[in-house]
């Protein structure tokens, strides 16, 4: 990257995060239309929104998939009971007006917002949340049709398993809500901010059981109206929410374009207004084109190679760790980030509290990654596979050619990769279920907490298929024991000191090579505004507009 660009957009960065911190990014919910509107004519300035993006979603009912493609639509058709402020991870009420704790941490208490209503008309109430939670949590359950793969991460599995962490959900009267815990969790406010414990509609869900996905009903600021798959889904705007005034767009619609040089076209030509998944060379030239705008989103992902710790010879850790050393970081985030990326050498990124920054990374030394694979037995090296994303994601933005550049480096140390990929729902199937040796794959952080990243992705409790958090299939009794007593604690400065013990036990066992920390471009028109993209990688449009 030139340097002058280099230091403008870090200055946009800079910026960036300086205006999502000052007064803690609070939405004002006050704030009235007329205020934000365009001085043109209202028959003049654009209502639909057309949002460019590199795959379709995997389902529209939040709770029953882990992928941004999926969560950056139903962000937009659902509430959750609490809610992130404006560009940080900081909580704020949502459906939920206020809570309050027990003084052991066992039982919450939350207060609902009343006279919401559901986009098919019925009531938002405590049944209507009682509901969910038992369709979630509950195998039994006869709307517990899926996997509800977020809802295990979060809270230690399923009724009936050991280590489940809610013990019930009463209503104790039509607005208020009872959860009761059968332990302690730290994350737990932060956890139900999460867009996948978004409230549906009880009578949608009864009337489409396994297919809601496919109609999906909540109470925010957008309703679905159609889904065409691979080309674009639609909502209109809810002219019910209960945030009056809002949102300001009459329309959204998420169009599928896989190709990130063609979605940049599209941009350029005006048949989209915003795209994410921009190639670095397209974001030096939205920079220099006066219709453009470029976003920065805050830095809180990881991209990574996984090891299947399951399968032969990734189960021999010194195979892992030679491994490590034969992947140039540096010389991916030249080659495809623009410089928008760090190198990762842990599994959660350096903007959150707990990062052990203590931690040394493995050399990039072939030299002495080939010495360690001899020493493991495998002195003429292996071949295997190596799954790659078939579409882009801010934290590995061009899967293929990633992959391409660490399969030439792996064969140096005579490690013969063969590249595979499949259509990105049947990937996510496919390596929830453990079918690959090793696999590209990343995680945007959905809470701010670094149980989000290092329980869900490298914890025992979610080594197993058929969706498994932690694709490498990594177990170790001593890290769960750290992360459990981390998740019962409420005391930051222990979680802190116990999230960094477990970055160490990782970094030695390797079962990922931890890549990169991306800082994900997005591209639009210069006359779009109200739009502040969230770290969590999921942003509403409710306050966004054209001028």
């Amino acid at each position: 990257m030139k340097k002058g660009l280099s230091i403008f957009l870090a200055i946009i960065f800079v910026l960036s995060v300086a205006l999502a911190g000052c007064g803690g990014g609070t939405t004002d919910t006050t704030t009235k239309p007329s205020e934000q509107a365009s001085d043109k004519p209202a028959a003049e300035v654009q209502k639909t929104l057309v949002f460019g993006r590199g795959g379709d979603s995997v389902s529209l009912d939040p709770s029953q998939v882990t992928d941004g493609e999926s969560l950056n639509v139903t962000k937009n058709i659902f509430d959750t009971l609490i809610d992130y402020k404006d560009g940080n991870t900081e909580i704020q009420p949502a459906l939920a007006e206020t809570w309050e704790s027990s003084a052991d941490g066992l039982v919450w208490t939350f207060k609902l917002k009343q006279g919401v209503k559901f986009h098919d008309g019925t009531d938002f109430n405590a049944e209507a949340v009682v509901f969910n939670f038992n369709r979630w949590m509950d195998p039994a359950n006869e709307y517990h049709q899926g996997d509800f793969p977020y809802y295990g991460y979060m809270f230690g599995g399923y009724k009936g398993d050991e280590g489940h962490v809610i013990k019930e959900v009463v209503a104790k009267d039509e607005f208020t809500v009872e959860i009761q815990l059968n332990a302690p969790q730290g994350p737990f406010l932060n956890n139900l901010a999460m867009t996948p414990f978004a409230i549906a509609s009880p009578e949608a869900v009864k009337k489409h059981k396994d297919k809601f996905g496919e109609h999906p009903v909540g109470t925010g600021p957008f309703v679905f109206v159609e889904w065409l798959p691979n080309d674009k889904i639609v909502l209109d705007k809810n002219p019910n929410y209960y945030k009056t005034g809002f949102p300001l767009l009459e329309k959204i619609i998420f169009k599928s374009i896989p190709d990130n040089s063609a979605r940049f076209t599209a941009l350029q030509s005006g048949d989209i207004d915003m795209m994410d998944g921009v190639n670095p060379d397209d974001v030096t030239l939205a920079e220099g084109n006066e219709n453009l705008q470029v976003w920065l989103r805050p830095s809180m992902n990881v991209g990574y190679l996984a090891f299947n710790t399951e399968k032969a010879p990734f189960d021999n850790p010194k195979v892992r760790q030679a491994l490590s050393m034969a992947v140039n970081k540096q010389g991916l985030i030249d080659a495809f980030y623009n410089g928008l990326a760090e190198p990762a050498k842990n599994p959660m990124p350096p903007s959150l509290w707990g990062y052990n920054d203590s931690i040394t990374d493995y050399e990039y030394n072939l030299v002495k990654a080939k010495e360690l694979l001899a020493e493991a037995g495998f002195p003429n090296g292996f071949e295997t596979d190596f799954w790659y994303m078939p579409v882009p994601r801010p934290y590995i933005p061009q899967g293929k050619k990633i992959a391409e550049a660490m399969q030439a480096d792996f064969e140096k140390i005579g490690v013969k990769v063969n590249l595979r990929t499949e259509e990105w729902a049947t990937y996510l199937d496919l390596t929830g279920k453990g079918e690959h040796s090793m696999a590209l794959l990343g995680w945007t952080g959905d809470n701010g907490d670094p149980d989000n990243f290092i329980y869900v992705l490298l914890d025992k409790d979610n080594a197993k298929g058929p969706d498994a958090g932690n694709i490498a299939f990594y177990k170790n009794d001593a890290l769960h024991d750290i992360l459990i007593k981390a998740q019962q604690s409420s005391d930051e400065a222990e979680r802190t000191k116990l999230y960094e013990d477990a970055q160490e036990i990782i970094h030695n066992d390797a079962p990922w090579v931890p890549l990169v920390h991306s800082t994900p471009p997005l591209v639009g028109k210069k006359n779009i505004k109200g739009f502040n993209p969230h770290p969590t990688g999921s942003d509403k449009f409710t306050e966004v507009h054209f001028e």
